[in-house]
């Protein structure tokens, strides 16, 4: 088969519904990535998780040269802020005080999911800078014009919106973006936003111990306590691989995931469904773990698995148990990278409590584009100041570093 090359326009499609699309034409898009794999989106959307419902309407760009795919965008047109993990509320609130209108967005993403990594994803052996930059430019003339009409080999592609005599959006939000797609994002006017996660290295540990070794006294002390208190009440805690997991105990994740959101008044994010989906579809990348006392299932989290790096994503508990969240999220994942020689353990989004327990700062990126000329530039001046001041918090939480 001849690698495809940007030799003529490509045409674009804007795709609403992801089953239009052959999964290993997607996936061979991804770079093994689980979270922008054809599996993990078509979950999201099939389970009812990432649809209009909740605000999320599909609006996926994607390249293609007859029936070849070149390259592929996950966008969104968002009717409110959740599920993103970069916060704009803010935004939105002043947009309303002066009688403005910021919903709908465009927010290209993967729906609640806080993870660095290629948004704008290119087939192998076509120009790497050539395909991004076409999806890039491409998603900001939707998000100028509500159309694409001067550089594809289509006709006008209207972008369908609802409510309201305004038929544009206010803005376009790439989020959790890799360094290459946040450069060229900036190259192409769009305004950058930093923030910080909590990250956890592997330094070729032998064992847990041997990571404990490794932190200041203190740090170490109190890890320990934690791990006592939870086996002192009783607790023991599995890790069950996503080829082993059986159908029970995926519901019972779903379960304890579903009775935290509640209790924490969270609003709707995941659901039952989308986890048995990209349990049955990607077993190979997902691993639960699950705590019992007296023989019953208390606590489970579930985490997503690839050869280099361990995601911590979502968890929840029937019981409370000091110790417990620590245990089920961090230890058990950081002993299963130990144990399987995984470089890196990235716990979720936000958590300055991490950096006790091993975790260092890192920076993730976002870029935005607002179409009103002066919230743009108050938006501007706003994050300049964020950035100075994110870079004086992480250094600061470096000079805090938890190991000696």
């Amino acid at each position: 088969m001849d690698t495809p090359e940007l030799k003529t326009s490509p045409t674009l499609k804007i795709i609403e519904d992801l089953a239009e699309i052959p999964a290993a034409d997607w996936d061979a898009l991804t770079g093994g990535d689980p979270f922008v794999s054809h599996a993990y989106l078509y979950a999201l959307q099939a389970s009812g998780c990432a649809t209009a419902q909740f605000g999320w309407q599909a609006r996926h760009l994607t390249l293609w040269r007859g029936e070849c795919l070149l390259g592929a965008m996950p966008l969104y047109l968002k009717m409110n802020s959740y599920g993103e993990h970069v916060f704009d509320f803010a935004w939105a609130d002043a947009y309303r005080q002066n009688g403005l209108r910021y919903y709908p967005k465009l927010v290209c993403t993967v729906p609640f999911t806080p993870v660095t990594g290629a948004r704008l994803l290119v087939a192998p052996g076509v120009d790497g800078d050539g395909v991004p930059g076409l999806l890039l430019g491409y998603a900001l003339e939707l998000a100028r014009e509500g159309k694409v009409d001067r550089r594809a080999s289509t006709p006008t592609l209207a972008l369908p919106l609802h409510g309201g005599g305004d038929t544009g959006v206010s803005s376009l939000h790439c989020l959790f973006l890799n360094e290459a797609n946040a450069q060229l994002a900036h190259a192409d006017g769009m305004m950058l936003r930093q923030d910080v996660q909590f990250h956890w290295q592997n330094a070729g540990y032998n064992d847990f111990e041997d990571f404990l070794a490794a932190l200041s006294r203190d740090k170490r002390k109190r890890i320990k306590q934690e791990r006592r208190r939870v086996r002192e009440a009783g607790i023991t805690l599995q890790c069950v691989t996503g080829d082993v997991a059986t159908a029970a105990q995926w519901a019972f994740f779903a379960s304890c995931y579903a009775h935290t959101r509640v209790t924490h008044h969270s609003p709707p994010a995941l659901n039952d469904d989308f986890f048995r989906r990209i349990g049955a579809a990607m077993p190979q990348h997902t691993l639960l773990v699950i705590a019992s006392r007296g023989g019953r299932m208390i606590a489970s989290a579930l985490n997503i698995v690839t050869e280099g790096v361990l995601y911590g994503r979502s968890w929840g508990a029937f019981e409370f148990h000091s110790g417990l969240h620590f245990e089920a999220c961090y230890y058990q994942a950081m002993e299963f990278c130990i144990a399987r020689g995984i470089g890196t353990f990235e716990g979720g989004a936000g958590g300055e409590h991490k950096l006790a327990r091993g975790f260092l700062p890192v920076t993730t990126r976002s870029a935005h584009w607002l179409a009103h000329p002066q919230f743009a530039r108050a938006v501007e001046g706003y994050l300049q100041r964020e950035t100075d001041a994110i870079t004086e918090y992480v250094d600061e939480l470096i000079g805090r570093s938890p190991f000696k």
